[in-house]
């Protein structure tokens, strides 16, 4: 199979960067390989002929079961969640923030 799609170690490591990983070479190398081995199977789906395949919309024959759709509060369990949080802030669980505020 050729290299069609093949992703290059610069993008592997921008990637990286964008979702805050660090990666050491080996690591780079090897997410470079499998991501360009996965763009060229999606191409080689790409190319299969299905114009006389219909859509599948469900795995089963099995009805979907549906109930009311209405929301459960349970004071109990927010106050018991809310007692293991490490830090709550106006009544939310407070966690680090994940953006930079220079990236913005």
């Amino acid at each position: 199979m050729s290299d069609l799609n093949s992703i290059s170690d610069e993008e592997v490591k921008h990637i990286a960067e964008l979702a805050k990983l660090s990666l050491n070479e080996e690591e780079t190398k090897k997410y470079s390989s499998e991501l360009t081995n996965i763009l060229n199977m999606i191409d080689s789906l790409n190319k299969v002929n299905t114009d006389d395949v219909k859509p599948t919309t469900n795995m089963s024959n099995e009805l979907a079961r549906l109930r009311e759709d209405k929301a459960v509060i349970n004071k109990g369990e927010c106050e018991a969640l809310l007692n293991n949080a490490p830090e709550i802030e106006n009544g939310f669980i407070k966690v680090p923030s994940i953006i930079n505020e220079e990236e913005k």
